[in-house]
């Protein structure tokens, strides 16, 4: 009997907060609030192209003590060890060995408004929550959060025997519009970019970059 493997996979969690209307409110007014400082609280470094319709944060977002921005961590954080647990069968030991170091930041964006393709180096996971999208039109690509397909070597050659694959063999690229009160969790390697915001409202989202080292455990284990 046959039956179809999947050989390489990436692993993508999308999932979102419940009753989560009253926390975003609170988290839109602060970083509005937070975006008129200026350079108090600016990324000034442009490692990734951008324009001026969208306001980066620093990346110490996750340190500052705003009790809305806490309680969108600790929620962060439980779903992606969550994840984690599920991805490698940790027992609830293991996972409490193992800790956590990350970066993380807002977007506030504006008409117009992108990010360019990119990663995200020394880090293992990403994630990306959404506090708000509206005020566009939610079947364009305005504001998309685009993955290109990772597997450079797929499309070298197309005919009619691949090209309607359907997933997860598809070709294309995955592209997500995040409503408010979703998170996407995924590999930090995976490339991605931000598509120009088009809406007359605010796209505001908030993101983090994570590493771990598990206690008792040297984190030089190879692959293969």
């Amino acid at each position: 009997m046959s039956q179809i493997n999947v050989a390489f996979g990436v692993p993508m969690l999308v999932t979102r907060m419940e009753n989560c209307e009253p926390l975003n409110k609170r988290l839109r007014d602060r970083f509005v609030e937070l975006e008129g400082k200026g350079t108090e609280y600016a990324n000034s470094e442009r490692l990734v192209r951008r324009n001026a319709e969208l306001f980066e944060s620093k990346f110490t977002l996750f340190d500052w003590p705003f009790p809305e921005v806490g309680e969108l961590r600790d929620w962060c954080f439980g779903q992606l060890y969550a994840l984690i647990r599920e991805l490698n069968g940790y027992t609830t030991d293991e996972l409490r060995r193992l800790h956590i170091s990350c970066e993380s930041w807002f977007h506030l964006t504006r008409k117009g408004g992108f990010f360019g393709v990119h990663n995200h180096p020394l880090h293992s996971w990403s994630g990306v929550y959404c506090v708000r999208h509206d005020g566009d039109d939610p079947e364009s690509d305005s504001g998309r959060l685009v993955f290109p397909n990772p597997n450079l070597a797929a499309s070298q050659y197309v005919d009619m025997a691949t090209l309607k694959m359907k997933a997860p063999f598809a070709l294309g690229t995955q592209s997500l519009r995040l409503e408010a009160g979703q998170l996407v969790l995924f590999p930090s390697w995976l490339l991605h970019e931000v598509l120009p915001y088009t809406g007359e409202t605010e796209r505001i989202t908030v993101a983090f970059n994570a590493k771990f080292r598990m206690e008792g455990v040297q984190n030089t284990h190879k692959v293969g």
